[in-house]
């Protein structure tokens, strides 16, 4: 491969969307790695150091905001969000979990091309509507003031409580997020210790008051 191609890891946990973007993309990058949840991306990105990653918002075992979480400061890679969704929750939370861009599965291959290549000179990228979720974000005068009992709970403890806020059992929740009956007990333990709080309804009423519902 040429020195000047840009190393990138690509983040998806659709086997066939990836080989997609593989084909997409043709020989504009090199393709240095795959990963299809969290575990293996943190993982190969650790292993890989790419110049830039393409990260899905949505994946087992916590999410893009969860690779993003895990690998602050620990590479320096670039990521792009590229996903289905155009949400602007999705796009805030992971530009306020350090990626560098935000473009859907619409775009063209010669588009992702050159959004790869600016990322990973410094630039930020969006595709055009979802730019102004983030100006509209970011220029708020009423954003929330920051909460010290939201910042102890880690992303994937709120994914938890999300759920329980929903009504859902354990079993049903371990089922939606990949782990064990048991990891989502122990995440609940650590939410009712950390918050001080007793009890699972508790915690649903403070998880409604904080909009994470």
């Amino acid at each position: 491969m040429s020195e000047d191609l840009k190393r990138v890891v690509l983040v998806d946990d659709h086997q066939m969307f990836r080989t997609g973007v593989k084909a997409e993309l043709g020989g504009s990058v090199e393709i240095v790695g795959e990963a299809g949840d969290v575990d293996e991306a943190v993982e190969v990105i650790r292993a890989t150091r790419p110049d830039v990653v393409l990260l899905d918002v949505h994946l087992p075992g916590g999410g893009g905001i969860e690779v993003l979480r895990r690998l602050h400061g620990a590479v320096p890679s670039k990521f792009l969000a590229l996903s289905v969704s155009d949400a602007a929750e999705d796009v805030i939370g992971v530009v306020r979990g350090g990626a560098r861009g935000y473009v859907t599965k619409t775009i063209s291959g010669p588009e992702l091309t050159d959004a790869i290549g600016r990322v990973a000179e410094g630039d930020a990228v969006f595709s055009p509507r979802l730019a102004g979720f983030v100006l509209d974000a970011f220029a708020a005068t009423d954003v929330p003031a920051v909460d010290p009992e939201l910042d102890q709970i880690t992303q994937r403890e709120r994914d938890v409580l999300r759920l329980i806020a929903r009504g859902y059992a354990y079993k049903e929740i371990a089922k939606e997020l990949f782990i064990s009956v048991k990891t989502v007990e122990t995440h609940v333990s650590s939410v009712l210790r950390k918050l001080q709080l007793s009890n699972r309804h508790e915690l649903s009423r403070w998880a409604a008051a904080r909009r994470l519902v």
